[in-house]
């Protein structure tokens, strides 16, 4: 079979099921298990999927963003091993950025009670911060309900009021080429000029985050720290000599 033949097969069934298994593609092309894997690496450097332990998985669309409430329900053993080493980051004296992230609001349980401040645009995040006793300030500007995040030319102006220890960013996506991105450049905006005022950034993300790529970039991968969960070697090495990243097995 051509490789063309085999690339359509390939994305017809990540059409029609999102994730696909390279056992599966071998069956019904009748090839190789290094056929396969060359093509999905091929179809991955094209930009149309990602591959996954043991198949590929179809990349989300550009614009496709989940609400809080969808986010804050996946891969949330994974969020909280993130956010717990992210907290012992912090330490007494520090101001910092918490982002309207699905990840970083994990962190508030964690987060150290005496001696620190933060800054934040998650209305989700309000009431853990408040109720630990922890200094708060919450940045003004326009309400976005699907991310619970405040956005907008307000939300940039307040932030010039504060400088940062550390800042804790979420993201939709993560490429070695095309940096970190998420879908509403608004809130791009307001991750950017948060990295802006830091000393130390960090992006809080699962390891399903990898390889996408959303809408509106937020920096480049050498600008900002990696916290994540397992990776596979394959992917780990892609980062290693761009950017600094911390992988949380336990």
């Amino acid at each position: 079979m051509l490789t063309p033949e085999r690339h359509r097969i390939i994305l017809q069934l990540l059409k029609d099921k999102n994730i696909v298994k390279i056992q599966e593609i071998m069956e019904l092309t009748n090839c190789s298990e290094s056929t396969i894997r060359r093509d999905l690496s091929q179809l991955e450097e094209q930009k149309f999927l990602k591959r996954i332990h043991g198949g590929a998985q179809r990349l989300q669309g550009k614009l496709q963003e989940p609400s809080m409430i969808e986010k804050s329900s996946k891969n949330l053993q994974e969020k909280r091993r993130i956010a717990k080493y992210a907290a012992s980051l912090v330490e007494a004296g520090d101001c910092i950025y918490l982002d309207a992230g699905s990840t970083v609001v994990e962190m508030i349980e964690y987060l150290p009670l005496k001696d620190i401040v933060v800054v934040t645009n998650g209305i989700m995040h309000i009431s853990p911060l408040v109720n630990k006793g922890i200094t708060t300030y919450l940045i003004g500007g326009l309400t976005k309900l699907k991310t619970n995040a405040i956005i907008g030319r307000g939300a940039l102006a307040s932030l010039d009021l504060y400088r940062f220890d550390k800042c804790f960013i979420g993201v939709n996506g993560i490429h070695p080429q095309f940096g970190f991105t998420t879908p509403d450049q608004e809130e791009a905006l307001v991750k950017q000029k948060a990295i802006s005022l830091t000393r130390e950034a960090f992006v809080l993300a699962d390891n399903t985050k990898f390889a996408e790529i959303s809408f509106a970039k937020i920096a480049d991968i050498h600008e900002v720290s990696i916290i994540t969960n397992d990776l596979d070697e394959e992917t780990e090495k892609q980062y290693l000599n761009r950017t600094s990243i911390k992988v949380v097995t336990s």
